[in-house]
């Protein structure tokens, strides 16, 4: 989730990076984004519990019996960029 944040620049540096930030071919806001997580380092990724629900109907499926399976799923799509492989 991202939080809404408001800064102050001079004219010039404002200028100058907005110029950068179309060099690069990004938003003037993605630019600073690069530039903050750059200055503290990439932060670890928090578990996203959501990765293990909504993996499809169960149609009668057994889920307590085959959660392992699921969660593996689940998380081999989520690391493949698609989606979980309901059965």
């Amino acid at each position: 989730m991202m939080a809404r944040t408001q800064i102050s620049l001079d004219s010039e540096t404002h200028r100058r990076a907005r110029k950068r930030a179309a060099q690069l071919g990004v938003s003037f806001a993605e630019y600073v984004r690069r530039l903050v997580t750059r200055d503290l380092g990439q932060s670890s990724r928090v578990a996203d519990p959501s990765v293990v629900f909504n993996l499809g109907r169960s149609k009668g499926a057994d889920v307590a019996r085959h959660k392992d399976r699921m969660i593996g799923d689940a998380v081999a799509a989520r690391s493949r960029g698609g989606g979980a492989n309901p059965d």
